[in-house]
Formats: structure tokens, sequence, C-alpha cells
């Protein structure tokens, strides 16, 4: 319970919830584990509900009616995910499932309505929080349409370093999960073998390195320089 409620106390004060909501919010959070592969929900499951992940890892992907699968997006510690439903309750848009075994918490959707409706200000950081994840779709959709294939990729491990990054010295950034070049180019919309080209050729100038399997930002200035619409 002190795990679930110091992520609700991070996560749902964009503008400062009083730690007596932040307390009353995580009595309504029913801790729960999923082991590595589980879906958790699916495209088109009813939206009854939002998750908090606590440790672990998650996928959102759409799959095609030919079954490819495009990955959306890697979570980890501190993110959310399906909480579009507490404020609309229409089917789930995507399927989420779990990359490494995961410990959640799940807030259902009929208990946040009833908390919520007795405290607005937990609707108001809620807006904080979709509003945030429209402003990062949007961002994904700008780079598909406008950035070059290394801008794409460099936006894709800028966003994965702010999930999974660890600040090195010199201002480096390790990104402490293991990914492949194929979930880089999933992530970027690109074919693998092109995507391998730009990650070789920053190997080669030393934007980025490897370490231990890990993809390590040696100069993320470059990146985010290459990322800018």
């Amino acid at each position: 319970m002190a795990k679930i409620q110091d992520f609700l106390r991070n996560s749902f004060s964009l503008e400062g919830l009083s730690e007596d909501l932040a307390l009353e919010l995580s009595k309504l959070a029913r801790p729960m584990k999923i082991s590595a592969g589980t879906i958790l929900f699916e495209t088109g499951d009813p939206g009854n509900g939002c998750y908090a992940v606590l440790e672990g890892s998650l996928k959102v992907s759409i799959l095609s009616v030919d079954g490819d699968e495009q990955l959306l997006a890697v979570l980890g510690p501190g993110d959310l995910v399906g909480e579009l439903a507490l404020l609309d309750g229409r089917p789930r848009s995507a399927t989420v499932s779990a990359l490494k075994e995961a410990q959640l918490a799940f807030v259902d959707k009929s208990a946040f309505e009833r908390f919520a409706d007795q405290n607005p200000a937990v609707y108001r950081h809620m807006l904080c929080i979709v509003g945030k994840r429209l402003r990062h779709a949007n961002d994904v959709l700008a780079a598909r349409s406008f950035l070059p294939l290394p801008g794409r990729v460099a936006q894709t491990l800028l966003q994965l370093s702010d999930t999974f990054g660890k600040t090195l010295d010199d201002g480096r950034v390790l990104i402490h999960y293991k990914l492949s070049q194929a979930d880089i180019a999933n992530m970027s919309g690109a074919a693998r073998e092109n995507v391998s080209r730009v990650l070789n050729e920053w190997k080669r100038c030393g934007t980025i390195s490897r370490i231990s399997g890990y993809y390590c930002l040696e100069q993320p200035k470059v990146l985010e320089q290459a990322a800018t619409l």
C-alpha cells in the first residue's frame, strides 16, 4: 500500500494533489502481478479502469487485420496505462501486455468516479495526465510525418530514456532496458535494416554506445537536435 500511495502521489499530483487526496486515492487501488507475456487487455476490451506500473515493463501496441504489430510505447515504473477509461469508459484503443513480470495497481472506473465526483480536483489532475499523453501522441505523429529517419530514431531513444533512463557522469544517459534494433525500428516506424544503419553511424560518431547490452546516450543534445522539427 505504501508503494501504491507513493506512486499515486507522484503521478496524479501534477499540480500538487494534496496528501489527503493521494492517501484516499491509494485506498482505491488493488495490487496485482502479471507474468512476462501476459496480455493485460486487448483492443476492444471494456474500459473498466486504469493501471499504474509499480515494477516491470509493459508494451502498448496495435495489431493489423493481418496480424502485424505496431509498437506504440514501452512503459515502466511510474507510468499509467488505460487512464482514458477513467474519463470516457470506451473500449480499449490498444493492446497492452507485459514484457517483463510486472507489479501493477488497478483503479476500478466505478470506484474512481465515485471518489472523483466528491473530489473534483482529481478530475483536473487526470485531465493533465491525459493532456500529456495526447501531446506525446501528437509529437509522434508529427515526427513520422515530417522528420527524416534519424530524427525519428532519435525521438524514440529520447522517449525511452524518459522512462528507463539513468543519468551517468558528463550528462550521459543509460537506457536501463534491453532493446533490440527491431524494437527501435518498430517504434520509429521504419525497416530494421535502415534503423541499424543509423544506429551504427551514431556509434561510430560517439553519439551513442552500448554498455552491457544497454543503449547509452553519449551525446543527448545531438539526439535532441536531430529530433527537433
